[in-house]
């Protein structure tokens, strides 16, 4: 669902003896010394023709765009800052930048590129979408909801503007307004799944039951997805509806057996209902399918404690705060443990 951050290639330094015979290339020939350009045939072909115009911006930014479908972040990155720097009147170059900065989660450094994009093409709503996504992230709140008008202003049929502008009125927990934003978001793009959920999420807050229509719509459009059915299950707990909630969450774990969170909640139901060694079977999964997740640890502690396996509980809960070394809960329980 997410694309890989992961840098599989680094970039080669020019040898010191070319940079003084040819400093006008070097940025050109350091890059493509890298072996990946000899690997992929499309992407030797294209070094070739670079090598042939250095100072052609476009095909740095094919190739940029090759190697970013290829996940070879940092080389992609490179190509086209070059093409920025060779074509300075490009906006779709620094947008490139700003898109792959953002996905790194270099969000003060996307906001930037994505600014000089649009000081290049200023009516640019995929740009002012953008910034407005990225000053969300940021908490920069009334920034968003500007950058999310300009683009209402050129397009008031837009959805993606409504939906966040509806997410910003969700962090300010002011509910009519996002849902409002939400309502207008699909009812321009009735398929517009971000807001579908959001609307699920907000009704399901409320305890309406009109959020299991929107989170089965959710589905309905995207069956890769299973958070709608986790989601439905959420509902159903909240409400006091176990066995309908562990309905859900089995249906979430047959589509995705690497779910943690509808393992962790079914934990949790189970030991609601003292079922504590079914309970701490699901804790222990989720530390198989999310072993980072310190609250996964702890639980499964929780249950081994409950059953008097105590050193199996400390084990457990001194795990939890090597994880998570600002997480109360594990280390009140050594300390109740040491008490003891």
């Amino acid at each position: 669902m997410k694309r890989s951050w992961i840098k599989y290639f680094s970039i080669i330094v020019g040898s010191i003896l070319f940079v003084a015979c040819n400093s006008h290339n070097t940025k050109t020939v350091a890059a493509d010394t890298d072996p990946v350009f000899q690997t992929d045939p499309g992407l030797k072909n294209i070094t070739e023709q670079i090598s042939k115009s250095p100072q052609d911006a476009t095909l740095y930014f094919e190739r940029g765009t090759m190697l970013r479908k290829m996940q070879l972040d940092s080389l992609a990155l490179k190509d086209y800052k070059t093409a920025s720097s060779l074509d300075t009147g490009k906006a779709d170059y620094y947008s490139a930048v700003g898109d792959l900065l953002f996905e790194s989660k270099d969000l003060k450094g996307s906001v930037e590129w994505i600014r000089k994009a649009l000081a290049r093409n200023p009516t640019d709503k995929k740009a002012h979408l953008k910034i407005a996504k990225m000053l969300l992230y940021m908490k920069s709140y009334p920034e968003s909801v500007i950058e999310a008008n300009k683009v209402l202003m050129q397009d008031v049929h837009n959805p993606e503007a409504y939906f966040l502008k509806g997410m910003v009125y969700k962090e300010a927990k002011d509910t009519g307004k996002a849902i409002s934003c939400f309502l207008t978001s699909i009812q321009e793009a009735p398929d517009y799944k971000e807001s579908i959920i959001q609307l699920g999420l907000l009704y399901s807050a409320k305890k309406d039951p009109v959020a299991l229509k929107y989170l089965d719509n959710a589905y309905r459009l995207d069956t890769t997805d299973v958070f709608p059915i986790y989601a439905r299950g959420v509902y159903y707990q909240e409400n006091k509806d176990y066995a309908a909630a562990k309905e859900e969450y089995t249906k979430c774990i047959m589509k995705n057996k690497r779910y943690s969170d509808a393992y962790f909640n079914m934990g949790y139901i189970l030991m609601q209902q003292d079922s504590v060694p079914k309970a701490w079977r699901q804790y222990n999964i989720v530390t198989k399918v999310d072993p980072s997740n310190p609250a996964g640890y702890f639980n499964r502690g929780l249950c081994s404690e409950m059953m008097d396996s105590i050193k199996n509980a400390i084990a457990d809960y001194k795990m939890a705060v090597v994880l998570d070394t600002t997480y109360k809960s594990p280390k009140e329980a050594l300390r109740r443990l040491k008490a003891k």
